[in-house]
């Protein structure tokens, strides 16, 4: 029986694994999808030597980058994010092959292409994690200029507090990369001028519980075009399941 996984820590609820085995069993594919919780990055090699069916793995925090030292290969495109989110795991012999990808630019890209108008040219991007450089990567890939923004003073970004109506009529592609307005803190939102926007915006937001968080519902209500992070979530899984089998 074939073997795929989630490596990362802690790893409370997955959308994968229930994903996956559902998949599994609705396509009646022999295989079996396992959290692998690890408090440490260099367990991984132990992981694989004691499941050698494993074919695929998913990266959650806080390995995405820390996993790259351990891959023989990696794309070009996650070599640009500077993180890796989904391992094909090649078997060549006595030989494991590791290669890395990263799905989140194309769950993104996939998800908010449709969106885009001609309007749409400039984008703020909320937030300077791991997941925004795959979202700026994405943006930037499908023609818009990006900037950042952050709390603090960083280098090639902006503060919440500069972010007038002026700059988001401008700049009238938001995405929240950021867990402010997750479950349970659904009262929290970003500090933007929500009143300056309107049908020329759109408003993307990663997080999917709950499914309409404040940022939102705050863009909604002055016209704007929103979406959550569930189709990318999905389309991610679709991406996955493509690099395990050498689709893409």
């Amino acid at each position: 029986m074939d073997k795929y996984g989630l490596i990362g820590f802690p790893l409370g609820h997955s959308f994968s694994i229930s994903y996956f085995n559902e998949k599994f069993a609705n396509e009646k594919i022999n295989a079996r999808y396992i959290n692998f919780e690890i408090p440490s990055i260099d367990e991984l090699p132990e992981v694989l030597a004691r499941n050698p069916e494993l074919r695929g793995l998913n990266v959650t925090i806080p390995y995405k980058e820390k996993v790259m030292e351990f891959l023989d290969y990696i794309s070009p495109e996650a070599r640009a994010i500077g993180a890796v989110n989904v391992i094909s795991v090649e078997h060549k012999g006595s030989k494991t092959i590791l290669k890395g990808f990263n799905s989140d630019v194309i769950g993104f890209t996939r998800s908010i292409e449709p969106m885009l108008e001609d309007c749409h040219k400039k984008a703020l991007v909320l937030g300077t994690g791991g997941a925004s450089k795959a979202i700026d990567y994405g943006l930037r890939s499908l023609g818009l200029e990006t900037v950042f923004v952050s709390r603090y003073e960083r280098p090639g970004t902006i503060q919440y507090d500069k972010i007038t109506a002026d700059v988001v009529k401008e700049y009238n592609v938001i995405v929240n990369c950021t867990p402010c307005g997750m479950y349970p803190h659904t009262n929290e939102c970003p500090k933007l001028p929500y009143e300056a926007m309107d049908e020329h915006n759109i408003l993307y937001d990663l997080i999917y519980n709950p499914d309409e968080t404040l940022f939102l519902e705050k863009g909604a209500a002055r016209g704007a075009t929103i979406k959550n992070g569930l189709e990318m979530l999905l389309l991610q899984a679709f991406a996955s399941w493509e690099f395990w089998h050498g689709e893409r």
